[in-house]
């Protein structure tokens, strides 16, 4: 969910094809699905957890149908968001592949060609479309055989689509929710850089709440809520003391 400065204007890249206009670009061999053949193990692991009697082989293979519901969730929330760009007539500079999975580029996130209310919806494409497919994630679940694969893929279906919604839209920089508030001060009459200085303020306290979530994870023995949770809060609090920048 985290975008990093992934592809600068005069980078070399090659263009792959387009989605909604814009250009699916990879660069170099960081295209090479490594975050596939990740998943696909851990995915094997959870599918062992879930029912125990399944042999390994077994496992691999429900492994195999899950890992591309979660990450084909969060390729489709990219693309949910280059086709809201494209809605609003504003599209995105790049969609970069790396390590198999997109990453959303734009080149200037103040394009003051860009309206407030433009930047809102872009931001806004990703979490719609998975708020969109979750209660048909749901429905699968509930009409779906407890031990069957269509249970596995129907839990992860459900898992990913409520996850990305909840961590995206928090407002923090470089996830959707920030945006969504910084260009909502702005359409209030804001300059972006009052915004941003709104936008830490805001990411400092919900750094802090962040911690206090994580730490009580950890103290019920769920460590990767609470992983999750503390990665989150740092970097809030990052981006609050002025340490991360999303553009300089």
């Amino acid at each position: 969910m985290i975008k990093p400065t992934i592809v600068a204007p005069t980078d070399e890249v090659t263009t792959v094809g387009r989605v909604f206009t814009t250009p699916l670009v990879v660069k170099g061999k960081t295209w090479f699905p490594v975050t596939q053949l990740i998943a696909w193990p851990i995915m094997a692991w959870v599918a062992k957890k879930r029912v125990p009697e399944r042999s390994w082989l077994q496992s691999l293979g429900v492994g195999a149908l899950t890992m591309p519901v979660v990450l084909g969730s969060e390729w489709c929330h990219n693309l949910a968001h280059a086709a809201a760009a494209r809605i609003v007539g504003k599209p995105m500079d790049a969609i970069r592949i790396t390590w198999g999975m997109p990453l959303v580029v734009y080149y200037d996130i103040n394009d003051g060609r860009v309206t407030p209310r433009q930047h809102i919806i872009r931001a806004l494409g990703g979490p719609v479309f998975n708020l969109l497919v979750l209660p048909i994630a749901l429905l699968m679940k509930n009409r779906t055989d407890p031990e069957s694969a269509a249970r596995d893929m129907a839990n992860a279906a459900v898992g990913t689509n409520a996850f990305l919604p909840a961590v995206g839209l928090l407002p923090i920089p470089g996830i959707d929710g920030g945006p969504i508030l910084k260009w909502s001060l702005v359409a209030k009459g804001h300059t972006p850089q009052e915004a941003d200085m709104t936008v830490r303020k805001v990411d400092g306290v919900l750094g802090v709440l962040l911690t206090m979530a994580g730490a009580l994870a950890f103290k019920k023995r769920r460590w990767l809520v609470g992983g999750l949770l503390i990665q989150l809060a740092a970097f809030a609090l990052s981006i609050a003391l002025g340490i991360f920048k999303e553009q300089e």
